[in-house]
């Protein structure tokens, strides 16, 4: 990443401080104060100096111990303002880049959430905004403040002895060389901390969502070595960038001070040859040994600043992903719920083969057709395109006779509602869980659906009813009563068209059969895609498609496709052992 780039990232993360702006310059007033108080030192060093032991001013014995205490008090004023305010709107910068990254999230398209590892989109969400917040405001600090402070001191210095002066800054270029080469090493081994920190949230997010499976296959070891894998990789990079630190440190103090040895050669000339009083020597070389602190700590925020413009590059990055957008302009309140696909074929991207292959076939509104066929045929993926999960490689999809492409994008999903195997409840009370965003549906309405789908059944049974809080994904209910609050869920959308995707695979056959009978109080009166495994709970389809490699190979009720003796027949007695 070349210095332009740099510039552009941090100039695109100090956009989010913008509106804080006001905040920020109080914070660098505090900072002004600060460093002026640093160059006051020397004056009192040398007053002190004049007034005492040259002089003998009487009016120092007094002026001095006040000046000392209201400088300090200066002091801290300035530090507590030049930290507090700039932090404030760090953390306002934190916020509003997480807020923008987790939407940013939910409008990317399926298809490239579908490609990304979780652990690093957590990642990026977690450790690399914090990186980003630290480069946009607490290196801000440092940098202002401490720039400031050596400005100032450099200004006593000319102020006191121009020649000197010069001489002190002599070794500048070079530091100034060494600190863009150690910038470079610390951009380069920061990404890599990033990358290796999104591994560990990957490999501990699987561990801890599949402790079960683990447990069974006694597989903690292994897990425990996968993880010890990238834990290492995380402090090895770590460690690069702990050692180009602790390296780039003592080389700018060893360079700083062979240029402190020349100063104080010359300065001590000075002083033999009476050219210099040792009032002004000892205010010069109180100000010359203050600088090696701001300009150690400049040298120190070299790493932060590097690691959050390389955590700035991995954030931007992603938010540069284009979303799903708007969709189309045609507004849609209630569809008749009329399902065309027309020659459609579909492939998850260009270097892979087509999973779908000139597709056609129309769904009336009320229908109820199910789609079988053999793992990996093309059924998830063919009812991922009517709410657009997906578009389409080639053809079109219509609902009531206009491509789903023209709609807008929220109006065409609130038609449809889904009810899957891997069934998602979230950390929230059952009320709230069926209530999931149904805006303006009263207590009554969510009641009701409860009641349509046998949820009532086993609310009275929980402590708190309606209001009891599920556990992390509903794990301390059973697959059926998690089933039946999805069904529930569904009902009260009230959406004209239903997709079940392998909505009862999971379950075991008693619970099969009691969700299948809420199931067909929630098909009633709706266009209804069903995609089955168990060929058992489509029997019943006003129509059954068959695919095989993305193909339709046949079409029929399920008594017309038995007399077939085609793949539904074939597929059939392998369940059925016939």
């Amino acid at each position: 990443m070349s210095e332009v780039d740099s510039w552009s990232i941090y100039q695109r993360l100090l956009r989010y401080a913008r509106p804080y702006l006001g905040m920020f310059l109080v914070g660098v007033l505090g900072m002004v104060l600060f460093a002026a108080t640093e160059g006051a030192m020397a004056f009192f060093v040398r007053e002190f100096l004049n007034g005492t032991f040259i002089k003998r001013n009487p009016s120092i014995l007094w002026d001095i111990p006040i000046g000392v205490v209201v400088l300090f008090a200066f002091r801290g004023i300035g530090d507590f303002v030049s930290n507090y305010f700039p932090g404030w709107v760090g953390r306002q910068v934190i916020k509003g880049l997480r807020q923008d990254v987790f939407s940013h999230y939910l409008r990317l398209p399926t298809a490239y959430l579908d490609g990304q590892q979780s652990g690093h989109l957590l990642s990026k969400l977690t450790y690399n905004i914090e990186l980003v917040a630290d480069a946009a405001t607490n290196a801000s600090i440092s940098l202002i403040r401490d720039s400031l402070t050596i400005v100032v001191l450099l200004g006593n210095l000319f102020y006191l002895n121009w020649q000197l002066a010069v001489y002190s800054i002599a070794a500048a270029p070079l530091i100034a060389w060494l600190m863009q080469i150690a910038n470079r090493s610390f951009r380069r081994y920061s990404a890599r901390i990033q990358s290796s920190m999104g591994d560990i949230t990957r490999v501990a997010k699987e561990a801890i969502d599949a402790h079960r499976l683990i447990k069974i296959f006694n597989a903690e070891d292994h897990q425990i070595h996968r993880f010890e894998q990238v834990n290492e990789m995380n402090r090895a990079s770590n460690m690069k960038l702990l050692r180009a630190k602790s390296i780039s440190n003592p080389v700018v103090q060893c360079i700083a001070s062979i240029g402190l040895a020349s100063v104080l050669y010359v300065a001590i000339r000075q002083v033999f040859a009476h050219s210099m009083q040792m009032a002004e020597f000892l205010a010069f070389l109180t100000a010359l040994m203050m600088i090696p602190a701001p300009l150690r700590r400049l040298v120190n925020i070299s790493g932060p600043l590097q690691q959050g413009i390389a955590a700035g590059q991995s954030v931007f990055e992603l938010l540069d992903n284009v979303t799903e957008g708007t969709g189309g302009s045609r507004r849609l309140l209630r569809a008749r719920g009329e399902i065309e696909f027309r020659n459609v074929s579909f492939e998850y991207s260009s270097d892979k083969d087509a999973v779908l292959h000139q597709v056609s076939f129309h769904v009336k509104p009320g229908e109820t057709v199910a789609i079988v066929g053999r793992s990996g045929s093309g059924k998830t993926s063919l009812v991922g395109l009517v709410p657009r999960f997906y578009d389409v490689s080639a053809g079109s999809v219509l609902l009531d006779g206009f491509d789903v492409r023209d709609y807008r994008l929220t109006d065409l999903r609130s038609q449809v509602s889904l009810v899957s195997q891997d069934v998602v409840l979230f950390n929230d009370t059952i009320r709230n869980n069926i209530a999931f965003n149904a805006v303006g549906k009263s207590d009554a309405q969510v009641e009701a659906a409860a009641r349509a789908a046998n949820v009532m059944e086993f609310i009275a049974q929980q402590p708190e009813g309606f209001d009891t809080p599920l556990a992390d994904r509903g794990l301390n209910l059973s697959g059926g009563q998690r089933q039946r609050i999805s069904i529930a869920r569904a009902l009260l959308k009230d959406a004209p068209i239903l997709i079940l995707d392998e909505a009862t695979a999971a379950l075991d056959n008693e619970s099969e059969r009691r969700v299948q009978q809420e199931l067909s109080v929630l098909m009633q009166g709706r266009t209804t895609l069903v995609i089955a495994h168990r060929l058992s709970t489509v029997e019943g389809a006003d129509r059954i498609i068959v695919l095989d490699n993305g193909r339709i190979v046949e079409t029929g009720t399920h008594h017309e496709l038995l007399a077939k003796n085609g793949v539904y027949s074939l597929l059939h007695g392998m369940q059925f052992n016939v």
